[in-house]
C-alpha cells in the first residue's frame, strides 16, 4: 500500500495516479480511469476529475493508495 500525503484540500484522481508513478502520463491516467480500471473507496469510478481527499483509498492494478 502506498500512503500519499495530501498537501492541499484534494487532488484530482488522474494527478494522484501520476504522482504515485502508477501511470506515466496524464493521458494514460485518463484512459485507465475511463475504462473502469480504478476503484475509489471500493467502487469503480470513471470520473477523471474526481477530487480525492484525506481518508480515501484508490486502487489500481492491485496497488492501493491511501490518502493521508
Amino acid at each position: 500500500m502506498i500512503e500519499f500525503e495530501l498537501q492541499g484540500e484534494f487532488i484530482p484522481l488522474i494527478q494522484l495516479l501520476k504522482a504515485t508513478n502508477l501511470v506515466q502520463t496524464g493521458g494514460e491516467a485518463q484512459i485507465v480511469v475511463s475504462e473502469g480500471e480504478v476503484t475509489y473507496n471500493g467502487n469503480i469510478d470513471t470520473r477523471k476529475r474526481l477530487k480525492v481527499k484525506r481518508g480515501d483509498v484508490v486502487e489500481f492494478r492491485g496497488t492501493s493508495i491511501r490518502v493521508i
